[in-house]
């Protein structure tokens, strides 16, 4: 018997898988962790066996054992900077949300990268660590001397942001294969900076561990990035009935930029028109004003308001009549 599944074509499958959930197993992975945590904090605050395997490491100084690979690891360090790869990895997740018309890998990486500043930012700023290159005791632990490297921020982001790609693959193994490399270019990024002598080992596991907390932590997240996608959709669709619905209104641009309008005292006067004008005239009468010969211009008489410009023509008196061969006394 077939399922539901086999009958619908393959191209109209929901290509979105489930999204993940807190789970028994994903929680008591993260209560692990968060335990790893704390112990790493303690151990170097008590100045135990992690400090001094720090000092071993530093004082061995592996960028001066293989001095042949540093240039290498100088590039290589950069995939847990921040800026360049939030940059690639936010480029690839929006062509991701692009072709499948969502939101929701941009909301996933965006979450993930305040959790990890927030987190790791305060941790940071809250003990203060100094690093192998400003360490001013031999042995010491280096906390609050005003320092910012304990945890890593290069390795926590290197487990965040690649780790994203796996937390939002859609089958099986691409989320296999995307999981094995986040851990070795996270793996990676954390021993270069303990070869380049930027870090204490301590600092690196501290930050493999609050990086892997922030991808367990996701799924709590998942109702808000779910409100925040359908607010910012609504927002877009409303956007969009306003564009395409506003009328387009037709303006007169006034003052410099286009003409004005006339003064009251500059208008025009309009005079009523009466029964005699040409608005007036009966239909017969246009009819016999249309039958006239058309004068030329030059024999019309100027015409004035007042009557015609030519001064009148003058007579001469008349002369009073006399009878032949009378005389007037």
């Amino acid at each position: 018997m077939r399922t539901n599944d086999e009958l619908v074509p393959a191209e109209e499958r929901p290509s979105e898988p489930p999204r993940p959930r807190m789970t028994r197993t994903r929680l008591g992975i993260f209560v692990a962790t968060s335990v790893v945590y704390a112990a790493i904090v303690v151990g170097v605050l008590t100045t135990s066996w992690p400090v001094r395997f720090d000092w071993q490491v530093m004082l061995f100084r592996p960028y001066k054992q293989w001095p042949e690979i540093h240039t290498f690891l100088d590039y290589f360090v950069v995939l847990g900077q921040r800026g360049p790869t939030a940059v690639a990895v936010a480029a690839w997740l929006g062509w991701c949300a692009y072709k499948r018309k969502t939101l929701r890998p941009l909301l996933v990486l965006g979450t993930a990268l305040l959790l990890l500043n927030a987190t790791v930012g305060a941790a940071k700023i809250g003990m203060g660590r100094l690093g192998p290159h400003y360490a001013t005791e031999i042995g010491s632990n280096e906390m609050f001397a005003g320092g910012d490297i304990f945890p890593s921020g290069h390795t926590a982001n290197a487990v965040v942001t690649w780790g994203v790609l796996a937390y939002l693959a859609t089958t099986p193994r691409a989320r296999r294969i995307a999981s094995v490399s986040a851990a070795l270019l996270a793996l990676g990024v954390g021993m270069t900076t303990v070869y380049l002598g930027t870090h204490w080992m301590s600092d690196v596991t501290l930050g493999w561990t609050a990086g892997l907390l922030v991808l367990l932590a996701l799924p709590w997240f998942e109702p808000l990035m779910d409100r925040a996608e359908a607010w910012l959709l609504a927002v877009w669709a409303r956007l969009r009935e306003r564009r395409v619905l506003a009328p387009v209104v037709a303006t007169v641009p006034i003052g410099l930029w286009g003409p004005r309008a006339p003064a009251d005292d500059a208008a025009p006067a309009r005079e009523p028109v009466g029964a005699g004008s040409r608005a007036g005239r009966s239909a017969e009468g246009r009819a016999r004003a249309a039958a006239r010969p058309h004068t030329p211009r030059s024999e019309r008489t100027p015409v004035t308001p007042g009557g015609s410009r030519r001064p009148p023509q003058r007579t001469a008196p008349p002369v009073p009549a006399t009878g032949q061969g009378r005389t007037v006394g």
